[in-house]
C-alpha cells in the first residue's frame, strides 16, 4: 500500500459534493421538505436552551478532529483512484458498514449502556427521550470521538484484508454512515412508499431513546439486535 494523498483529497471533495447534491435533490420532494421543516423548527426551539450549544460545540470539534486525522493520516493508505468493478465496490461498502456496525453494537450495548463512567457520558445523549434532528448532534464529545474512532478504524482494518478501496467505496460508505446516524434521530412520519422505511428507522431508534434499558443498539441496521435478542 502507498500513501495516495490525491485519492484521499478526491474522496473528501467527492463526499462533500455528493452529500450536497443528494440532499438538494431529496429535499425537492415536498413530503421530505415538510419533514425537514418540522425538524428545523424543533432545532430552533432546543438550540435556544442553554445546554444544547455547549454540548454541540464539543461534539463538532471532536468530529472535526477525528475526520482530519482520518483524511490526512489513514485514508491515503487505503484508498485508490484505480478502477474497480461495481461488484467489488458494492461488496466492500457492505462489508465495511457491517463490520463497523458489529463493533458499534458491542460498544453501545456493553460500554455505553453498561456500568460506570461511559454510561454517564452516554446519558447526555439519552436526555432526548423523543429525539429529533438536532439530537444527532447532542452527544458528549468523548462519545463522538469513540464512535468516530470505531468508524475510521474499521476502514483500515477491513482494508488490510480486502486491499485498498476505490474512492467511490469510501465516499458511499462515509455517506451512509453519516446520514443514517442523522436520520436515526429525525422525526419522520411518512406512511407512503418509499419513505415508510425512513419512518420505521426513526421509530426504532426513538424506542431506544425511551430509557437506558431499551435495545436497538446497532446504528446501520438492526441485524445484530435481532441476532442477539435486543431488538425492540
Amino acid at each position: 500500500m502507498t500513501y495516495d494523498w490525491q485519492a484521499a483529497l478526491v474522496t473528501l471533495i467527492g463526499l462533500v459534493i455528493f452529500t450536497k447534491i443528494v440532499k438538494a435533490l431529496l429535499f425537492r420532494i415536498p413530503a421530505l421538505r415538510d419533514e425537514l421543516l418540522k425538524n428545523k423548527k424543533i432545532w430552533r426551539e432546543k438550540r435556544a436552551l442553554e445546554k444544547y450549544p455547549r454540548v454541540m460545540t464539543g461534539t463538532q470539534k471532536s468530529g472535526l478532529t477525528t475526520n482530519v486525522i482520518f483524511f490526512v493520516l489513514i485514508c491515503p493508505w487505503f484508498v485508490t483512484l484505480q478502477a474497480q468493478s461495481a461488484f467489488k465496490i458494492v461488496v466492500d461498502v457492505i462489508v465495511i458498514l457491517m463490520v463497523y456496525d458489529f463493533f458499534y453494537y458491542l460498544t453501545h450495548r456493553f460500554l455505553f449502556h453498561g456500568q460506570g463512567r461511559w454510561r454517564q457520558i452516554h446519558a447526555v445523549h439519552h436526555q432526548a427521550r423523543d429525539p429529533s434532528f438536532i439530537d444527532a448532534h447532542y452527544v458528549d464529545w468523548r462519545e463522538t470521538a469513540m464512535g468516530m474512532v470505531l468508524w475510521i478504524g474499521t476502514i483500515p482494518l477491513v482494508g488490510l484484508f480486502l486491499g485498498p478501496f476505490n474512492v467511490v467505496t469510501v465516499i458511499a460508505g462515509y455517506f451512509i454512515f453519516t446520514q443514517l446516524n442523522i436520520l436515526n434521530h429525525c422525526r419522520v412520519d411518512l406512511d407512503v412508499f418509499p419513505f415508510r422505511t425512513a419512518t420505521w428507522i426513526t421509530k426504532r431508534h426513538a424506542a431506544h431513546h425511551e430509557n437506558m434499558h431499551k435495545g436497538n443498539y446497532a446504528t446501520i441496521t438492526l441485524l445484530y439486535d435481532k441476532l442477539f435478542g435486543t431488538y425492540c
